[in-house]
């Protein structure tokens, strides 16, 4: 019963970006899942970070005006 319940789900894991990086928020290395381009989210305590390249790519903390971007535009 399962398995045809899942044959109906039609997921497609390949296109989501996941990155390994340092969350600001809870200091852990941990996945983090892109919630649209250069936003992403943690997967150990789900706080929303920004992607920073600089020569080296880092995730900082969102400030306020991002988040209340992020809730206006960041529907898929």
């Amino acid at each position: 019963m399962v398995q045809k319940e899942m044959k109906k789900l039609n997921f497609n894991f390949h296109n989501i970006d996941t990155v390994q990086g340092h969350c600001p928020h809870c200091e852990e290395e941990s996945i983090l899942v892109a919630i649209v381009t250069d936003f992403y989210r943690c997967t150990n305590c789900g706080a929303d970070t920004k992607q920073h390249v600089n020569g080296r790519i880092r995730y900082i903390r969102l400030t306020d005006e991002e988040k209340n971007w992020l809730r206006e535009h960041g529907k898929a």
